[in-house]
């Protein structure tokens, strides 16, 4: 089927109380475990190509995205697909013409006054060309070439009166926020502050977006989706399914070579992580 609209399946989400949950594309694997979940789910989800995955595949973004675009049209399953966590304007640009309907544009490492204006434009930007634009305030922290930094240390959250002026002042569609979790946890012991989430939803006008999901248990997850958290990310959880049924499949034939033996456990195990996702959801 054509390609979901991210803007629609949140509305949705958001409509209906429920969640949506969007995961994290490296390789072409990634994407096809992905529908397979989605399928089985039977729940819409967003393929997400990260500013990281795109250096991976040596700083080129046509080719991820063709893939996993051609994967998403393919599905049964509703399917839109994101770029995450961009910070170069040229990837930004990139965008509209390799068919993503939105973009997470991260400007968290600026100061509040230049990440506004960034965002301001970005949104500008997005908008003229039908792109659903998601930022983030706070510190989420925990992604790769990062110091280690406390999800509950004083500073760190995102702050409900900051989060408000600072949907006004850019206009973006959906607000990540700093509520307890990190990226990259490959255990489930995160503790969200549910609280916060409330008052967050209460603050500001738009969705608000989950980051570091894959290292939030699932009773936390889903007193997040109560508070009102709308849009939930993993990826993580994705790798280490993967990783892990690789490890376990060279154990078991340490002289086998042929990739497709060991990659066909690992995209299983991966549909079946995005599977209970979205049934939790």
């Amino acid at each position: 089927m054509p390609l979901a609209r991210t803007a629609d399946l949140v509305a949705t989400a958001r409509t209906t109380g429920h969640a949506l949950a969007a995961f994290n594309v490296i390789t072409l694997e990634h994407a096809e475990a992905i529908a397979a979940g989605a399928e089985r789910a039977g729940a819409p989800a967003i393929l997400q190509i990260s500013e990281n995955a795109v250096k991976f595949h040596g700083g080129r973004l046509s080719a991820i995205a063709a893939a996993t675009a051609a994967v998403a049209r393919a599905s049964s399953a509703p399917l839109a697909l994101h770029l995450d966590h961009v910070e170069s304007v040229d990837l930004l640009y990139q965008a509209h013409a390799e068919g993503f309907g939105s973009v997470m544009f991260d400007a968290s490492r600026l100061g509040y006054g230049d990440n506004v204006k960034a965002t301001a434009e970005a949104v500008r930007w997005g908008h003229e060309r039908g792109i659903w634009i998601e930022a983030e305030l706070g510190r989420v922290g925990g992604k790769a070439g990062e110091p280690p930094l406390d999800a509950h240390a004083p500073g760190v959250r995102t702050d409900p009166a900051e989060a408000a002026a600072y949907v006004a002042d850019t206009g973006v569609d959906a607000l990540a926020v700093a509520v307890g979790s990190s990226h990259a946890m490959t255990e489930r012991t995160a503790a969200l502050d549910h609280t916060l989430i409330a008052a967050l939803k209460e603050a500001v006008p738009v969705p608000l977006v989950l980051h570091g999901s894959s290292g939030v248990p699932d009773d936390e997850i889903r007193a997040a989706v109560a508070a009102g958290m709308v849009k939930i990310n993993v990826g993580t959880a994705l790798n280490t399914a993967f990783t892990g049924a690789v490890r376990a499949y060279l154990a078991a034939h340490p002289t086998g070579v042929d990739p497709r033996a060991y990659l066909r456990p690992a995209r299983e195990a991966m549909a079946e992580t995005v599977t209970s996702f979205l049934r939790l959801l």
